[in-house]
């Protein structure tokens, strides 16, 4: 689709909104505190660092078919060679923020409720084990939070918060007016949501929570699956490509109680699996997991509050890999990777002090623990695998961190503090033998590791006049490799990379300046959903509501010096044996993890909301990211080469128009520039502008209609392209339809 088309499909939507008149507002959504940045509450407006929230309802109205499509929405906001969970193997489904960890290992945290969701093994996110219906919202810290999380937080933090299993009200007296003691209580409800469309895909997902004596239970529950669509773009699709198909389901049961009158216990066990297709007969995955967590959280005083969580996660994963003809009419496998068993588990205490000063201070410990390995077959000949490799290893972090929020003056603000963690990698290893003779190839025990590493971060936040705010931040992060880098080598195609047992930790030093301006509308403002009978309450009863934002702008410069950065570095190219890579055929590509000295990361972004009105709002972002090779010892010739899969220009436009007959659009348009796929820059991804429309009207009070349609144009997004001009592509044209229900 021709970027000039999209927008025009975009601008006309936004014209039509424009030309129908609207009231005044009437109500205005309160901001949630942040809670992912440093660990504790802290107002927006007060956290020094760039933090991006959507919430519960834009999550839901967004024009796409997974969360990670619907979180794309910001251009920081990127996933590995364009795919979305929809399609792209788990692999491959990694974070980049702000062009930073453009692989499927990923350079970014990202948590559920706090809890670490990365695969421990590889390090990458599987987006579909995350609920959306019971999502209350999602906060997106590029470039900090590092202080507060440690390892694997060096690119940021992405954290989803699902909906509290109690959901609370104050009762009130004849008035109307808060009572001097809230009582709290809980309720029944609900959410659920059903579609079916394009591909024959069909999905259904809800959440319920049933009080249970002072407590609530929370059963939450999903179940998808697609016939998908062929991944090779015709000009080269053979009848050896058939279409991606996937299948997953999950269940998830939450008890919360109160246990005396300061003690809260909680505890959540889910499971999940996944199976897919990748685009050939022989090529398919599956994913399993188990998972469990508890936690006490107490408030013994008015300033002093903690909580105490710990977790276990069981995971297991298979998949096996190919090579294709290059008249795309045969495969021959390559490798059976027929278990990866991963487990982890782990725990954190974090206690939050409230000075009457009206500062706040975080500290805390956490550990986490990881064990994996890679069970595989591979060197296929006259029918059979001829070959076994056995390769993982431990990985541990034990981290204490501080964290002060401080009001300097009426108009400065100081967010600040400090992590140390003590990591050790133990019983690497590596083995090969024959199958047939038990003939051991290769034995590799790798010495145990250790190393100490020290995470500060500071930012200060400027509020001169009401409509400005001006801040500063800057951290000092670091990330282990994974020990799906450390140690298991792999093949795609006709591409092979090696594994790097001796690869050094990743460290960055971040810092950006932003500078935001808002114009409020200081008339009238109320609360929705408060306790009265008409649904609000006056600004008077609650004086320190701000104001509704009518129009904000803002913008942040930003650079990361990312030193000793893992990359995949083209060694080989064949045809011909090699050392370490072994042996290539025609058009394949050697490739081994090497740490590249320096790469640099720098840009602006930019932001702009307009709520003219309570039933219009309009959005645009764009992001402009020089990611360079500056110093790579290993590979000269990379200096100066662009960064793999960051483009230099991301942008995106989105409206929300609540019309006349109930009807709410949703329209998107997304603009992604020219990447390249290899680190040697020989390899192009063209840029491509996808444009997306949500359409939604209740038939009830309870009961929703509505309608999504993805890449509306039909837009050829190019999500990976092989040495010998083989292109595959992303999700094209899908709509689907369905409702969604509350009670």
């Amino acid at each position: 689709m021709r970027r000039d088309s999209a927008i025009f499909i975009f601008l006309a939507a936004v014209g039509l909104c424009a030309r129908v008149p609207f009231g005044h507002a009437q109500v205005v959504t309160l901001a949630a505190e942040v809670v992912s940045a440093a660990r504790l509450p802290q107002a927006p407006q007060h956290v020094a660092a760039t933090v991006r929230q959507i919430e519960r309802e834009a999550l839901q109205a967004a024009p796409t078919a997974t969360l990670d499509g619907a979180l794309r929405a910001i251009p920081g906001f990127s996933l590995f060679r364009r795919s979305d969970s929809f399609t792209a193997n788990p692999t491959a489904q990694g974070v980049s923020l702000r062009g930073l960890g453009p692989s499927g290992a990923s350079r970014s945290l990202v948590l559920l409720d706090g809890v670490p969701l990365n695969d421990p093994f590889g390090g990458w996110v599987a987006w579909t084990k995350v609920p959306r219906e019971g999502l209350e919202r999602a906060e997106l810290v590029p470039g900090g939070g590092a202080a507060a999380w440690g390892n694997a937080a060096l690119g940021g933090v992405v954290q989803l918060l699902t909906t509290p299993a109690i959901t609370t009200f104050a009762e009130r007296d004849a008035g109307g007016a808060f009572p001097t003691t809230a009582t709290w209580v809980s309720r029944l409800h609900g959410r659920a949501a059903a579609s079916f469309g394009d591909f024959n895909t069909r999905s259904f997902e809800f959440f319920t929570t049933q009080p249970a004596g002072r407590g609530a239970v929370q059963l939450l529950g999903n179940t998808f699956a697609t016939d998908g669509f062929s991944l090779v773009a015709p000009e080269r699709r053979g009848s050896i490509d058939v279409d991606a198909w996937s299948r997953h389901r999950w269940l998830a049961l939450r008890w919360r109680t109160p246990i005396g009158e300061s003690l809260e216990f909680s505890a959540t066990a889910r499971g999940y699996e996944e199976f897919r297709g990748n685009g050939t007969p022989y090529t398919r995955n599956g994913s399993r997991e188990k998972f469990i967590s508890t936690s006490l959280a107490s408030s013994p005083s008015k300033n002093f509050a903690w909580s105490i969580v710990a977790y276990t996660q069981d995971h297991s994963f298979a998949s096996t890999f190919s090579s294709v003809t290059a008249a795309r009419t045969a495969e021959t496998p390559a490798s059976d990777q027929f278990a990866v068993p991963a487990t982890a588990f782990g725990g954190e205490w974090t206690g939050v002090w409230q000075h009457d000063d009206g500062a706040r201070t975080s500290a805390g410990a956490d550990a986490r623990f990881v064990r994996g390995e890679t069970r595989e077959h591979f060197t296929f000949a006259a029918g059979n695998f001829t070959r076994l490799r056995v390769a993982g290893g431990r990985q541990s972090a034990v981290g204490l961190f501080v964290l002060h929020d401080h009001p300097l003056a009426k108009t400065l603000h100081f967010n600040g503090g400090g992590r140390l963690d003590s990591w050790t990698e133990a019983n690497g290893h590596r083995r090969e033998t024959d199958r047939n003779s038990s003939t051991v190839f290769r034995d590799d025990h790798y010495a145990g590791r250790n190393g100490t590493e020290l995470s500060p971060s500071a930012g200060l936040v400027w509020n001169p006049v009401g409509a400005w705010r001006f801040r500063a931040n800057a951290q000092h992060a670091f990330r282990r490799p994974t020990l799906n880098e450390l140690y298991r080598p792999f093949r795609q195609g006709a591409n092979v990379t090696e594994a790097n047992a001796t690869l050094r930790t990743e460290r960055v030093t971040s810092g950006e300046v932003g500078a935001e301006w808002t114009n409020f509308d200081c008339r009238s403002t109320v609360i929705p959903g408060s306790p009265r009978s008409d649904g609000v309450i006056p600004l008077h009863a609650f004086p320190m509501v701000p104001p509704r934002p009518l129009l904000t702008l803002g913008v942040t410069a930003f650079w990361n010096d990312l030193r000793d950065a893992v990359g995949n570095v083209t060694i080989a190219r064949g045809p011909g044996t090699f050392p370490i890579v072994g042996t290539l055929a025609a058009g394949g590509l050697g490739r081994q993890r090497l740490n590249l000295d320096r790469t640099r990361t720098q840009g602006l972004e930019f932001s702009a909301a307009w709520h003219a009105t309570e039933n219009f709002a309009l959005t645009a972002d764009a992001l402009f990211n020089d990611a360079t090779v500056r110093r790579a010892s290993v590979a000269p010739a990379l200096v100066g080469k662009r960064v793999a899969q960051v483009p230099r220009r991301t942008s995106s436009l989105g409206a929300t128009w609540r019309a006349p007959g109930k009807l709410t659009f949703t329209p998107r348009v997304r603009w992604i520039g020219r990447q390249f796929e290899d680190d040697e820059n020989q390899l192009t991804l063209g840029e491509v502008v996808v444009a997306d429309l949500g359409i939604s009207h209740p038939l009830t009070p309870h009961l929703e209609l509505f309608l999504t349609a993805e890449n509306l144009g039909n837009a050829r997004v190019e999500t990976g392209r092989s040495a010998d001009g083989v292109v595959n592509l992303g999700t094209p044209r899908l709509i689907l339809g369905g409702l969604r229900g509350k009670w």
